[in-house]
């Protein structure tokens, strides 16, 4: 095994061993990324120096025998609305082009002092504004969607090219990209991760998040970005920062696992269907027990969602929309414009919706631990695709499709976990939600890292014979 291709876990083990250095990780991360990089184009800067640099501090706190956690020398991509002092954040957008940060952000900070070392910031689509980041290919097939908004975080992890990496989900932004690319995406209870120095989409839907090749590797990383931030009212407190590394053991005796029997296998393509039902299968063979809930509120789901999303983003860009309009990108660009022709009125009665919304979730997830559910209800489409027709003879856009299932953790603000179940006839991954209560993060780690021991064998890293596609440009080194 190539250091690049080993798993969070597996990496710290052997550099806490001194079987590897983290000079020799990194080193293999930037080498895989330069193979990959102009086929699947996941990051936007690559910052070499920078990392080999970190890299070298690192070997030598490792040889001076100093304390060193889990992260420490392990390369990362952040997406690019997180803030790194001196490196650019440009939200892959010509309205942020040339624009620096002059102060880390919260998470950046915080997984620097866990000793991660950054190899560059990944793509997104314009300001997290999408589902399908186009300008990235998918890692498994270059010639369909990697998913989006943190479509380069995404790819870069499952390609080797970044052993784990943070994303930003408003809709489902962490969560789709991780499912099309068969890789682990958490996101977490809303405000239980500071966004201070992260660009907003939706202030009161965004999240922050990792993506990575193992249930436990996200525990691991989620562990250095939680904690006490006063700037931050809506995290823990300062005397709560609980263990989120999922406990070895398989055994999910007497946990029960709500399954839906309505909405989340409603247009749903049939490969989606089988794989998520046998997942939950292997559950409850592990000691899980099965229950049937029922959505609620479903009728108001995606209304609820661009109802508060997109006068949320339009005020958010008001100045610059106004300033220099011709700079964002077509798609974003009339979204924005869209979002000034609605009301308080219907900004107020989307808010109200959540709070009903909040209210009916918590009751259901009173009677189970878990939900299970596809995170997406078809593999990554073709680039260029627009539409999906269902048998039934609906026709849904793309980005509607892709946002469906997983708006109702950004509305309600629960957390949900999306970890690889199998991949269809034509080798795409597919991918199940796991969905919580507030702050239960624990539970979720708990229940996929049992759900991996039995899963299905799978590649933790996507080999390059399935990325032969023509060169593209690669990311500027920085």
């Amino acid at each position: 095994m190539q250091p690049y291709e080993m798993s969070l876990a597996r990496a710290a083990e052997e550099i806490r061993r001194r079987r590897l250095s983290p000079v020799e990780l990194v080193d293999s991360v930037l080498e895989r990324l330069e193979r990959v990089e102009p086929q699947l184009a996941a990051y936007v800067t690559v910052t070499a120096d920078r990392a080999r640099e970190s890299a070298r501090a690192a070997e030598r706190a490792v040889a001076g025998g100093r304390p060193h956690g889990p992260l420490h020398g392990v390369p990362m991509g952040l997406k690019d609305l997180i803030d790194v002092a001196g490196t650019a954040t440009t939200a892959s957008s010509r309205v942020r082009a040339g624009h620096r940060a002059n102060r880390d952000s919260t998470v950046a900070a915080r997984l620097t002092a866990a000793g991660a070392v950054l190899v560059g910031k990944t793509q997104t689509h314009e300001f997290a504004y999408g589902l399908t980041t186009p300008q990235t290919r998918n890692a498994w097939d270059p010639d369909r969607v990697a998913g989006g908004s943190s479509g380069g975080s995404a790819v870069a992890v499952a390609a080797g090219a970044a052993t784990f990496a943070l994303g930003t989900d408003t809709g489902g932004s962490i969560r789709v990209p991780s499912a099309l690319n068969g890789v682990v995406g958490l996101k977490p209870t809303y405000g239980l991760v500071p966004r201070l120095g992260v660009t907003s989409l939706a202030w009161s839907l965004d999240h922050v998040g990792p993506i990575t090749r193992t249930v436990e590797d996200a525990g691991l990383v989620l562990a250095a970005l939680v904690g006490h931030d006063p700037r931050n009212p809506a995290g823990p407190a300062a005397d709560a920062r609980p263990d989120r590394r999922p406990a070895d053991e398989a055994d999910l005796t007497g946990l029960r696992v709500g399954v839906p029997v309505n909405h989340y296998f409603e247009r749903v393509d049939p490969e989606v269907e089988r794989a998520v039902r046998r997942a939950v299968e292997k559950l409850e063979a592990l000691g899980a027990r099965p229950v049937e809930v029922e959505i609620p509120m479903t009728r108001y789901i995606q209304a609820t969602q661009w109802g508060l999303m997109v006068p949320e983003a339009t005020a958010y860009h008001e100045r610059s929309l106004r300033a220099t309009p011709e700079l964002y990108g077509a798609d974003v660009r009339i979204l924005l414009e869209a979002g000034e022709l609605m009301s308080a009125g219907d900004y107020l009665r989307a808010q109200r919706a959540r709070t009903l919304m909040r209210q009916e979730w918590a009751r259901m997830l009173a009677d189970v631990d878990v939900i299970a559910a596809p995170t997406v209800p078809l593999t990554a489409v073709r680039a260029g695709q627009e539409s999906v027709t269902w048998p039934d003879g609906t026709v849904e856009s793309v980005s509607d499709a892709y946002v469906r299932l997983s708006a109702p953790a950004n509305i309600t603000g629960v957390p949900s976990l999306s970890l690889p179940v199998g991949r269809d006839r034509e080798g795409l991954p597919i991918g199940m939600q796991l969905l919580g209560r507030p702050r239960a993060e624990a539970v979720l780690l708990r229940v996929g890292h049992a759900y991996e021991t039995v899963g299905p064998a799978r590649e933790t890293v996507v080999p390059e014979r399935e990325m032969v596609v023509p060169a593209r440009e690669s990311a500027p080194v920085a």
